[in-house]
């Protein structure tokens, strides 16, 4: 099968018509000039490709693409399914809560599930998958043209309109050709009233602040010759009062139980306008989203937009500096103010007391039980949960004791300012200061989702729990290096804690400038030593520390994430995989034939999956660390979970060690004498595990209990001098063990920064790939012996072993 026919198909899924240059924002790129599954991914998620239903259209072409290309060295069935199974994975993770997508990225599984089941070859496997993914592009279509079939009658019945008396339709966003497989579910009942001779004029809203209105939906409209007038969002309810409007019908994102439809921000607003002015209000949306999972309007995650669409205007600024924004994506309608949901199976109707039960409609339409949710929402936030801006984090901070106490009082309230610092993707974070006292205070707030992609991605308010509890312990632990918590509110999703004033920066900044940190390792091994120990059985005993990680919990989601990027990915063909190419293809090629690593990373996997130490920061690197020339501080807690201590203790090793490593890099492209930066960084690499050591080694001695793998106190429990001799050989052995880990941990580490998804600025900001490729090689080199040679090396072999290295440089 050749792979035109799916290209088409591709180019068709954007749009039946042709996406001009003007209708582009600046930097943005259209959708039908690529057609595999990663272009797809950053389409998508970029919001290149708009619409439930043409988002996920386009996945299934896409998967169809690449299917194509790779079927001849795909061989049995099972393999065709793991590979379909693969990248629809990665394709849900565009858009997780669209409905459309997940609904195709469970059916296209299925099929290549049963495929493989049946024993089908791996040739006709592919050829049936591809068939069904461009199947799915007609099924689209005629279910428009079935949705505007219903609706151009539902509309016409609503109005009271008879033959020879065409409606004036208004509606909002872009629901058409360009939203959809082809022809469009709103826009696609206009256009069967028109086709129907029943269309007297459309008329539609701009949609701010993305303009979807103005450039596509307005587009088609003139395309087609429709009769048709391009209006302000806020000229709707005028254009209303003046009877110009005798229906609004609007498509959907999800739809709840009960009929409360998310859409477009600003379709509340009609349909609110619509009730007040006696102008029936429609949505009209496949079956596939309409989601009987979520039970009302309030469980639907709303996504927050970036301000600058608000406050520039192609790329300048037309707003005032300093003024807040909230950019809402979309909002939801209750079902109360809809007239009808117009889907192909026919309108989904309202109950005798004027209500949908839109579970039942879906099992009379699909003859089956209501389904299950494909991509449910995020948890609704508690009650009382909001958004913070800069003026009301103010008034929350003011309310709560502990923080205006921090900043010293409400007495100096009108003093107090906030400025947001985060990096505006998933948290908000607020610097709270007060001019009278020069306190400081940081405010995060968790939200329920990631602010920047797409429509609203979900992540659980769960993780600022772990955050929040795992700063406090550890603060508890070693109040010198890590920040006070003033307070953790759980309905609000916030953590207050200390504000690190400069000249604190970010370690690995500083690193990269060459700067040196003489008390780094001193205050890294205290802070090592202290919380891994005290929070350890040998600490606390092992009923303490059963209670204790059942208390805090798995922190699941951020797990899962670390097995996949360190363990697994690095060493297989992974999409998320990326290195300095093409300099480093042969070593990366090498990770994925080695069967002596992949052995290893197995071991790694199992022993971070199973052996619940002590609880960890969970990912700690110098991009979380902040420091002076005389002080450090963790922070970012947000990966935290009981786990093997030398997980934390090689991720701190590593990311030494990448920096050493890229110390030559930066001396060539930069100039400069790097000897002295190299130096510190060795020291600091076997400083750092020497003070971890002794410390651990005394805290013992001070605090331990009867527990765990020791089964001595320190008071001995068998008494003598035999009883303290086996405490000294537990100790050498537990301590062994825990360098053993680490340097195989760290291993693991700095291959996934070389090769993995994410890299570290240490080597990426070495500009000549070259040079790059040089001290990366290096790096991976020292990294494999770590792994495979963790149990005979000691802390200061290591050093010598990244000295040779570093001499091939």
């Amino acid at each position: 099968m050749s792979t035109a026919p799916t290209l088409e198909a591709i180019r068709y899924a954007r749009g039946s018509l042709q996406l001009l240059d003007q209708l582009k924002l600046p930097g943005e790129t259209v959708f039908m000039d690529v057609a595999d599954c990663d272009a797809c991914w950053t389409m998508i998620r970029d919001m290149n490709v708009r619409g439930a239903p043409a988002i996920a259209i386009a996945a299934a072409l896409a998967l169809a693409v690449d299917l194509e290309a790779s079927k001849a060295g795909l061989s049995t069935s099972a393999e065709v399914c793991a590979f379909v199974a693969g990248k629809l994975d990665h394709l849900f993770t565009s858009r997780p809560t669209a409905v459309n997508l997940g609904e195709a990225v469970q059916r296209l599984k299925a099929s290549a599930s049963a495929l493989a089941a049946a024993g089908a070859s791996g040739a006709d496997a592919a050829e049936r998958i591809i068939a069904e993914c461009e199947a799915m592009l007609a099924d689209d279509v005629a279910a428009n043209r079935a949705i505007g079939a219903f609706g151009a009658d539902a509309l016409c019945a609503a109005v009271g309109k008879g033959p020879g008396a065409p409606l004036r339709v208004l509606t909002h966003c872009n629901t058409g050709s360009l939203a959809t497989a082809g022809y469009g579910t709103a826009l696609g009942v206009v256009r069967a009233l028109r086709e129907s001779d029943r269309l007297e004029h459309i008329y539609c809203n701009e949609t701010r602040p993305y303009n979807q209105g103005a450039r596509l939906t307005a587009y088609e409209i003139a395309f087609e010759k429709m009769p048709g007038t391009l209006i302000c969002d806020s000229a709707a309810a005028s254009l209303m009062r003046q009877k110009k409007v005798d229906a609004v019908v609007v498509g959907a994102d999800r739809v709840a139980d009960n009929g409360d439809t998310a859409n477009k921000i600003g379709t509340y607003n009609l349909a609110v306008s619509c009730a007040y002015h006696g102008v029936p209000f429609f949505v009209a949306a496949p079956v596939s989203t309409l989601d009987p999972s979520t039970k009302k309007g309030g469980d639907i995650v709303i996504e927050d937009r970036p301000a600058e669409e608000i406050t520039h205007v192609r790329g300048a600024r037309v707003a005032a500096d300093g003024i807040g924004v909230w950019n809402p994506s979309f909002d939801v309608t209750p079902g109360c103010l809809i007239a009808g949901i117009i889907t192909e199976k026919g309108v989904v109707p309202k109950t005798s007391n004027g209500t949908f039960e839109v579970g039942k409609f879906v099992a009379a339409a699909t003859d089956a039980a209501a389904p299950a949710a494909v991509a449910p929402a995020a948890a609704a936030p508690a009650a009382g949960f909001y958004a913070m801006d800069v003026d009301s984090v103010l008034e929350y901070c003011a309310s709560k004791p502990s923080i205006a106490a921090a900043l010293g009082g409400k007495d100096n309230l009108e003093r107090w300012s906030a400025k947001e610092v985060g990096d505006g993707n998933i948290n908000f974070v607020y610097i709270v200061s007060c001019a009278a006292t020069q306190n400081a205070v940081v405010v995060k707030q968790g939200l329920p989702f990631v602010r920047v992609v797409g429509e609203s991605w979900p992540l659980t308010q769960e993780r600022v729990r772990y955050e929040a509890e795992a700063l406090q312990t550890a603060h508890g632990f070693c109040p010198a290096h890590v920040p006070e918590v003033f307070l953790y509110d759980a309905s609000m999703s916030v953590i207050a804690m200390r504000f690190l004033e400069p000249p604190h920066i970010i370690l690995r900044g500083g690193i990269v400038a060459g700067a040196t940190y003489p008390r780094l390792a001193a205050h890294a091994g205290e802070y090592l030593a202290t919380t891994l120990f005290g929070s350890s059985a040998l600490a606390v005993g092992c009923e303490r520390l059963r209670e204790q990680r059942q208390a805090f919990g798995q922190n699941e989601a951020m797990c899962a994430l670390t097995e996949q990027v360190i363990f697994t990915e690095p060493y297989c063909d992974a999409e998320n995989n990326k290195w300095t190419s093409p300099q480093l293809d042969a070593a990366a090629a090498s990770l994925r034939g080695d069967v002596a690593l992949k052995t290893k990373m197995a071991a790694l996997k199992r022993a971070f999956a199973t052996d619940a130490a002590a609880l960890l920061h969970g990912d700690l690197h110098t991009g979380s660390i902040m420091c002076t020339s005389t002080t450090t501080f963790v922070i970012d807690h947000e990966f935290a979970f009981y786990g093997p201590m030398g997980f934390d203790v090689g991720a701190f090793l590593a990311n030494v060690l990448l920096a050493y490593f890229s110390q030559d890099g930066h001396e060539k492209t930069s100039g400069g004498d790097r000897s002295a930066s190299r130096a510190w960084l060795l020291e600091t690499f076997t400083g750092t595990w020497h003070t971890f050591e002794r410390r651990f080694l005394q805290l013992w001695d001070e605090r331990g209990v009867a527990a765990g793998t020791a089964g001595i106190t320190p008071a001995s429990v068998y008494g003598g001098s035999a009883g303290e001799d086996a405490l000294r050989a537990v100790q050498k052995a537990y301590v062994k063990g825990v360098l053993r880990d680490s340097l195989a941990f760290a291993g693991a580490k700095m291959t996934r920064r070389i090769v993995g998804i994410a890299h570290v600025a240490d080597l990426e900001s070495i500009g000549d790939p070259d040079v790059r490729a040089k001290c990366e090689l290096a790096a991976l080199a020292c990294a494999r012996r770590l792994i495979l040679e963790a149990d005979e090396l000691s802390i200061d072999d290591v050093a010598a072993v990244a000295e040779s290295l570093r001499a091939t440089l």
